[in-house]
């Protein structure tokens, strides 16, 4: 078995373009992604409905993974597929695709049902990747595309406590009209609040016991640490009408500068392609610097890669290091840092600046390679320093081999318990306690 295999089958197991071209074109007929065939209810109307988290649509949604319950009620509950508005960080109105499910689970907390949105880890860039669809079909495997809904035991612990839970496809992942904008801080933290919007709007979702006097939490890990704490930053000015009372940070990218050196050459390292189409798309400026330097094979890999879920990425471009897709043999990383206004772009995307609303925790591994421990401990400390109420916890585990993702996913699921437990309980309206006076002494 190869290397890059071996890789891939220790994800499964743990986790039980420049497109220089303009962003995708609105689809006038099914749209097909490495052969999966995407359903007609992810391509966004021509007209949206003004305002931020307003339901375009809706439709029950099976979950691949359920078992019979009382009184015909399924386990661990009914889904709704969903549809929503948002802004992305140009200002644009945009349709974002997600999910909700109505726990079987009865909420045993003081007062009404609360609501869990969980920004998904990193699933890929290709529309067939998106978690709504990953909820549906927790293995998707052909000839030309692998993902695997790994998110999906956070999604029913966190439904198991009694809370209902709102997935967000983020911008552009799964809605065939754009490419998705990954890692891109603002798209991210405006899909989970406005994804806690239309869940919450006068029961707008069908089913659905959650109302606009219901707690909000956030939780994600990896991709979906930085979306629940841009979320948390950015509530305040954004959508000061969701109560976010509790916010789960686990590995987040908080400084897109640091991350690019630990995923380029990595296991991950089509998760930099991801990037650079993304931030292509949403901002010309690093578009053309990057366009100028790419050769040949760089151009074909980011287009290709525009369209993979992370096991595709993981077999065709793991260990691949960026440099090969340069003109001047530089990697991606040395190319934008020598260009000003391109570096500015990922500099604004740091998180940290701004001071969370409510209670924040965040956990990073100490061993991790891909997402670095430094920056996002450096992210509970920039938000200790502004004040805010943060719990850290630093997760210790032996070095599990360099680049391969296992220092990355291992502390997903030792600490997921502790996560979900924690997020509980500030859905149940309990104080948090801060780790501020003691984080400098924690390494």
């Amino acid at each position: 078995m190869s290397r890059i295999s071996s890789v891939l089958t220790t994800v499964v197991a743990t986790t039980a373009c420049v497109c220089a071209s303009a962003s995708p074109a609105a689809a006038t007929g099914p749209v097909v992604s490495r052969g999966v065939t995407i359903p007609a209810f992810y391509t966004p109307p021509a007209e949206l409905p003004p305002g931020n988290g307003e339901l375009i649509r809706h439709e029950p949604l099976r979950l691949g993974l359920s078992l019979p319950g009382l009184g015909g009620r399924r386990l661990p509950g009914t889904a709704t597929r969903l549809m929503y508005t948002s802004t992305d960080s140009n200002g644009e109105p945009v349709a974002v695709t997600g999910a909700y499910i109505e726990p079987s689970a009865r909420w045993k907390g003081a007062g009404p049902r609360p609501l869990a949105v969980v920004g998904s880890g990193t699933m890929g860039q290709g529309d067939q990747c998106a978690p709504s669809l990953a909820l549906e079909r927790p293995l998707t495997l052909t000839g030309r595309t692998v993902s695997f809904g790994y998110e999906t035991l956070a999604v029913y612990r966190l439904l198991a406590t009694g809370a209902a839970v709102v997935v967000t496809d983020y911008i552009g992942l799964g809605a065939t009209d754009r490419l998705h904008t990954y890692v891109n801080r603002v798209d991210e933290g405006h899909a989970m609040l406005d994804a806690a919007r239309a869940a919450r709007a006068a029961r707008s979702v069908p089913g659905a016991s959650v109302t606009a006097a219901s707690r909000v939490g956030m939780y994600g890990y990896s991709q979906g640490g930085g979306a629940s704490a841009a979320a948390a930053e950015l509530q305040r000015t954004y959508a000061p009408d969701v109560p976010l009372v509790g916010t789960y940070s686990g590995a987040p990218p908080a400084d897109l500068t640091e991350v690019t050196k630990g995923i380029d050459g990595s296991a991950l390292a089509g998760a930099l392609g991801w990037s650079i189409n993304g931030f292509a798309q949403a901002a010309p400026v690093l578009r053309d610097v990057v366009e100028a330097n790419l050769n040949d094979a760089g151009r074909k890999a980011l287009k290709d890669i525009s369209t993979t879920c992370v096991g595709d990425a993981i077999l065709g471009y793991g260990f691949t290091r960026s440099s090969k897709w340069t003109k001047s043999g530089k990697s991606v990383g040395e190319i934008i840092a020598g260009e000003p206004a391109a570096q500015a772009v990922l500099d604004d995307q740091r998180l940290g600046r701004l001071r969370p609303t409510g209670p924040v925790r965040v956990v990073t591994g100490v061993q991790d390679d891909i997402v670095p421990h430094a920056q996002a401990r450096q992210l509970a400390v920039d938000w200790c320093e502004k004040g805010a109420d943060v719990t850290y916890k630093a997760v210790r585990l032996p070095n599990l081999g360099d680049k391969l993702l296992t220092n990355h996913l291992v502390p997903l699921l030792t600490d997921q318990g502790d996560a979900v437990a924690w997020l509980a309980d500030r859905l149940a309206g309990k104080a948090a306690r801060s780790d501020c006076g003691t984080l400098p002494a924690q390494r």
